[in-house]
């Protein structure tokens, strides 16, 4: 169990440290960390980044890659006193640039992997590849005052309505809250050994590392592949004797659904992020645990074990609410409904975050008035989420009020995608909404119109796009409309929205030009998978919606189609028609080849 006697996190893992140097604390496909190291690594950078001036409340951004060195800079900004700012290198440098304005950081730690991709700008850059030499070290180097349970821990930036992202604030106090249910509820112990799965801008990855290194457990990164791949996955999980994970929900039940062993050192799968359809089935080594919780009330709020159920009546349920964490569903006048009564889902107690950054109004509007805590100054948040209580007091969750959606695993507000749509100069109206039958086939669908005396192009859409959101935000398919329908309110009527056809959607690329037999075939399996009307030789996967594991379908329509095992790392480097194409050409010219010298090799030996 952890020592809550020393409330900060950054003092656990010292005392982890302390007590057992040589213990594993993280583990990844290029290397180890013990306790020690990981520690002493950390306190390295600390006193760099305190040199710079950072100390409590003071936001500091975290610009690399799940790796050794994410978890070193995290743990190095907490024990400097500053909050860490998590941001995924691959998203664009605008909205990178963007986001670290909005927050005023000024100082950023990176690695030599990724200085490229930072933007230029104000901020004191620090590399952790490169250590402070032992002369410059200072031992006598103190903060101006001693980190709180007030202070803030760390920043995430989710997608805004406003059409701009915003950042959300989490207190040591709201974090301390999450490690020490997680570690009470699973029963952590220095024997674990857990995994970090989630992208570093995705606050599950917070929720996968403080509580084993608060407990003195390990944690384990898996390579690019196995993150995407469910049966690499399993069998990953299995070999590296992982007791906890946590999984994105679609990969949960894709794993879930294949065959185990009776008996794994793995005792919890941990899903969230979307709603879950399946149950578990009867006599999976693990137990399935379904778990909710928006970013502004520090990942989880709400969690329980879904039991396997063969005739189930209804979806799994996210659960009930973590220690000290109160769940209100109540109506428009903020008095509670009845049992089994729809309502909006309000959030209260220890995970309710501080705010938004720079937004007072929005954070006035969302951080509400407790009216049923007697504690004074207590909040509550207003989630947006529908949901009933049921008998058992298990949640039901019933789906948003507003048009929020959430895809993947992320949170989008369509109106930020909109705002970017409008700056395009031919392009006068726009909505964005979410289609597909099945959940791994769900896909973002942008609705246009368009200005009638100019014409649009999809790459130029794309493009423009791409320079200013993340891959998650920019739509596969866009719509032609002569108007948007609308309620009597004004407002985009979102049931009315039609399908896309091949009479509405703009074509992904150009069609014409010479091609080989092998672009013409996969464009064929493509059009089918991703369930669009056409494509050209310079098409991406992955802009048209693709994502790993339509990657795991496509590889085995490849190996039926074509008799050569591509890999999902040739998809990620090379994701358009074209060169996926030259790569399946490449295999089969090899096995083309080898069968020729292994012929010639028969030939000459008789």
């Amino acid at each position: 169990m952890i020592n809550l006697s020393q409330p900060l996190l950054c003092r656990l893992i010292e005392g982890q440290a302390a007590e057992h140097p040589d213990a594993l604390a993280v583990s990844s496909p290029v290397g180890d960390l013990t306790f020690g190291e990981l520690n002493d690594r950390a306190d390295q950078l600390s006193q760099r980044l305190r040199v710079l001036g950072v100390g409590p409340d003071v936001p500091v951004a975290l610009f690399i890659r799940s790796s050794l060195e994410m978890v070193v800079g995290a743990l190095g900004i907490l024990k400097a006193g500053g909050a860490y700012l998590p941001l995924d290198p691959e998203n664009p440098k605008s909205r990178t640039s963007l986001i670290l304005r909005d927050s005023n950081t000024s100082v950023v730690v990176t690695d030599s992997r990724e200085l490229h991709r930072l933007p230029s700008g104000d901020w004191n850059v620090v590399d952790i590849d490169v250590p402070l030499p032992p002369s410059k070290l200072r031992e006598d180097l103190i903060f101006l005052r001693e980190s709180t349970l007030n202070d803030l821990a760390y920043i995430i930036y989710t997608s805004g309505s406003t059409g701009q992202p915003k950042g959300v604030q989490i207190s040591h106090a709201n974090l301390l809250n999450l490690v020490s249910w997680h570690c009470s509820t699973f029963s952590i112990t220095p024997a674990d050994r857990a995994t970090q799965i989630a992208g570093v801008g995705f606050d599950a990855a917070v929720w996968e590392l403080w509580p084993y290194l608060a407990a003195g457990a390990s944690i384990h990164i898996p390579d690019e592949l196995t993150r995407t791949d469910p049966e690499s996955m399993r069998d990953w999980l299995l070999a590296t004797g992982i007791s906890v994970c946590f999984l994105p929900t679609l990969m949960a039940e894709r794993v879930m659904a294949l065959e185990w062993p009776k008996q794994a050192s793995l005792r919890f799968v941990l899903t969230g992020a979307d709603t879950l359809n399946h149950y578990p089935s009867p006599g999976l080594p693990f137990s399935l645990v379904n778990n909710y919780g928006p970013t502004e009330c520090t990942v989880v709020a709400t969690s329980g074990i879904v039991p396997p159920l063969e005739n189930p009546t209804r979806k799994p349920t996210i659960g009930k609410p973590i220690s000290n964490v109160r769940v209100y569903i109540l109506d428009e006048e903020l008095h509670k409904v009845p049992e089994g009564t729809p309502g909006q889902l309000y959030i209260g107690g220890e995970g309710v975050a501080r705010g938004y950054v720079n937004r007072p109004l929005l954070t006035s509007t969302r951080f509400v008035p407790d009216p049923f805590s007697d504690e004074p100054g207590a909040r509550m948040y207003a989630t947006g989420d529908r949901a009933a209580f049921l008998e058992d007091g298990q949640i039901a969750f019933l789906g948003r009020i507003d048009g929020q959606i959430k895809l993947r695993g992320y949170r989008i507000e369509p109106d930020e995608i909109v705002s970017i749509l409008l700056r395009i100069t031919e392009i006068i109206e726009a909505a964005v909404a979410v289609r597909g039958n099945q959940p791994d086939e769900h896909r973002l669908v942008a609705y246009l119109v368009t200005d009638p005396g100019r014409s649009v192009n999809y790459g130029t859409i794309r493009d423009f796009l791409s320079e200013h959101l993340p891959d998650y935000m920019v739509p596969s398919q866009f719509v032609l409309l002569d108007r948007l329908p609308l309620t009597q309110n004004g407002k985009v009527d979102r049931s009315r929205l039609p399908d896309p056809s091949a009479g509405n959607t703009l074509t992904a690329d150009s069609v014409g030009g010479t091609e080989s037999p092998v672009e013409t075939r996969l464009k064929e399996i493509l059009i089918h998978l991703l369930k669009v009307n056409d494509l050209g030789v310079h098409s991406n996967f992955f802009q048209l919606g693709g994502h790993s594991l339509l990657g795991a379908q496509l590889l085995v329509k490849i190996r039926d189609s074509f008799g050569v095992e591509l890999s999902l790392k040739a998809i990620f480097d090379h994701p358009t028609v074209e060169g996926i194409s030259a790569e399946i050409e490449r295999l089969i010219l090899e096995k083309l080849e080898a069968i020729d010298e292994s012929a010639d090799l028969q030939a000459g030996n008789s």
